[in-house]
């Protein structure tokens, strides 16, 4: 009996739409939103696409290793045989391109799990269960985003030394508490739902009523946050490396070759106006992903 009832529980986002008026969105306004939505969705994957078809097939067909250095073939311009040019030591960064994307994304990919199981499920406990344990919640998440990211990350590489683990941990220690309060915001407002009042009603437990019937609910808004959050994260991660506190030498980060190319970036332009191509591409696929999933939110499943 209870699995029919929380099965029976909404797990889309979206709603009928609703009558016109002052206040309320149009069918014809709603449809022309999901288009927009869909478009954005489809350009922003293939961007991403592209990146991920890059990151695996570069490294397993070029020619050239990683960190392979040739000093017959430093500093060369693009070219057929090196698109993306060769730094000072003569390595192809083509090749340290694509590997760079294993690094950056792998690295912004994690954060990013760890700060959604953490948020979410924080954000749950906070939302269903309220008093103390929300109070405690939500005035962690608000010291979490009070503090300067930046600051801490150079504090803590000062005393563990610099490292691309690092950087993970500290994005991670301040990115979850958007994810909790977004999180326990939609909690309280479906928790006293009828059909959560009908599981509690016939005697569902509380992790089964929040997993079951209250967590599909959470999952479209903070998907569609989490993949806009995808280009800040990055950004954070690389801008961390270019500063010396994430990555270091030979690892290929697109933040460290930004770094490396900065001497020579007036002679040897190609060396950082690459790896910061890269970075765009990808921040600008994860925002058109991200805003075409919230489009598609607002404008109904």
């Amino acid at each position: 009996m209870a699995s029919l009832i929380l099965a029976s529980a909404p797990h889309s986002h979206g709603s009928p739409v609703a009558p016109t008026g002052r206040g309320r969105t149009t069918p014809l306004a709603r449809r022309h939103q999901k288009s927009r939505g869909r478009a954005a969705i489809a350009a922003g994957t293939l961007i991403l696409g592209l990146v991920t078809a890059m990151a695996v097939a570069v490294p397993a067909l070029s020619p050239y290793g990683v960190a392979e250095a040739r000093p017959s073939e430093r500093l060369r311009t693009p070219e057929l045989g090196h698109p993306f040019g060769t730094d000072r030591l003569g390595r192809d960064q083509f090749t340290r391109a694509a590997h760079g994307a294993r690094t950056s994304v792998g690295a912004t990919a994690a954060t990013l799990a760890l700060s959604l199981a953490i948020g979410v499920g924080l954000g749950l406990l906070a939302g269903f269960r309220g008093g103390l344990a929300d109070g405690i919640v939500m005035r962690v998440a608000d010291v979490a985003l009070s503090v300067p990211t930046l600051v801490v990350a150079i504090v803590v590489a000062a005393l563990f030394g610099p490292a691309l683990l690092t950087v993970v941990v500290v994005a991670t220690a301040f990115n979850w508490a958007n994810y909790a309060r977004v999180t326990r915001a939609i909690v309280r407002q479906v928790r006293h739902e009828p059909f959560v009042d009908a599981a509690r009603a016939i005697g569902a437990t509380p992790w089964r009523i929040a997993t079951r019937a209250v967590l599909p609910h959470v999952w479209g808004p903070v998907t569609a946050m989490a993949t806009i959050d995808v280009g800040a994260l990055l950004m954070t991660i690389s801008g961390l490396s270019f500063l010396g506190l994430g990555a270091q030498p030979p690892t290929p980060e697109w933040g460290l070759m930004l770094a490396d190319g900065r001497s020579s970036f007036l002679d040897m332009p190609h060396l950082m106006v690459f790896p910061g191509a890269m970075i765009f591409m990808t921040v600008l696929g994860a925002n058109l992903l991200g805003t075409g999933l919230r489009q598609r939110l607002a404008g109904g499943a």
